[in-house]
Parts: structure tokens; C-alpha cells; sequence
């Protein structure tokens, strides 16, 4: 699989639900794969082209998976540095809660409600804005982005370009 960069127009879309299904879990099980290729913490279907929502997660507890996630509460706030592997080599200061509960379907098919604070809490956060078309770039500062726009001109070219060759 292919990560689709920033610039990528289906980075920039709402993702659409999708039942659970055998297929579905090849797609997870294939993400899984991608991500660790790229030592990735979190993924979402739309980083690799598919408008589904679908993310994954693995922060060093074991992989998640989650379909059709809705984060329904949070608590606190934290403040800290946040990558995406649709953004290689930019980082920004992005303020998130620090604890969420998220109920979503899993890879299994079964419906599950959990709680996650920390690293885990930011990856779901994190991906689950993907599927509403919002990107690390639109929650950092505006310093921040003056400071990197030169780096995202350049990933946004490449992303349009890669799009274009898909």
C-alpha cells in the first residue's frame, strides 16, 4: 500500500462508513503492514487512498483497530509533538485531550467502547480527524506553519503529483 501524501485530495475528504466484512479485515490486516513499514503509531484508510473510516493504532500496547470510530467523550488537555506519515519529517505542537472514550466496531466485527489516555488517546485523535479531512496542518499554530511552509510546498507538490499516478 501506498501512503498518500499532503496535497492528496482524498486526505481531504469526509470518509464514509463501511460495514464489516472479511475484506475489511484484509484491508486492517494490509494497513498494519503499511504502517510498521513505515514506523507508524496510527494510520487512517484515507492515508492509503480509501475513503472509509477506518484506523488503526499500535502505540506499544498491542494493535488496535477501529471502524467507524466516535470518540464519545474527552477530558483534559495536552499539549505535544505530533508527526504524520502523510507529513514525512514535519512535526507540530498539536493540543488534543488527554483522555477519550471511543466507541467504534472492531477488526472482528464486534461493537466495543474504550477509554485511552496518553499516546494512545493523540493516535485515535489523530486518526479520526483523517477521516473528517483534517490534518495535522490545520490544528498547528499559525508560527508553526509559517515556519514549515516550505517543506509543505514541496510534500503538498508530491502529494498532488502521486495522486495524479495512482
Amino acid at each position: 500500500m501506498k501512503i498518500y501524501k499532503y496535497g492528496a485530495k482524498v486526505l481531504r475528504q469526509k470518509a464514509e462508513p463501511v460495514k464489516w466484512s472479511p475484506e475489511i479485515r484484509n484491508f486492517i490486516m494490509e494497513m498494519f503492514k503499511t504502517m510498521k513499514a513505515e514506523s507508524g503509531v496510527g494510520l487512517a484508510a484515507p492515508q492509503v487512498g480509501k475513503s472509509s473510516r477506518i484506523i488503526i493504532i499500535d502505540v506499544g500496547e498491542g494493535p488496535m483497530a477501529f471502524i467507524n470510530p466516535e470518540i464519545i467523550k474527552k477530558e483534559g488537555d495536552s499539549v505535544a509533538e505530533e508527526g504524520c506519515l502523510s507529513f514525512p519529517g514535519i512535526y507540530f505542537e498539536i493540543e488534543r485531550a488527554e483522555k477519550i472514550e471511543v466507541k467504534a466496531v472492531n477488526d472482528k466485527g464486534g461493537e466495543i467502547t474504550i477509554s485511552a489516555a496518553g499516546l494512545a488517546a493523540r493516535a485515535i485523535q489523530h486518526e479520526v480527524d483523517h477521516l473528517n479531512g483534517v490534518l495535522i496542518v490545520d490544528r498547528a499554530s499559525f508560527l508553526n506553519r509559517k515556519l514549515a511552509a516550505g517543506k509543505l510546498r514541496k510534500i503538498k507538490k508530491e502529494g498532488q503529483k502521486d495522486e495524479m499516478f495512482s
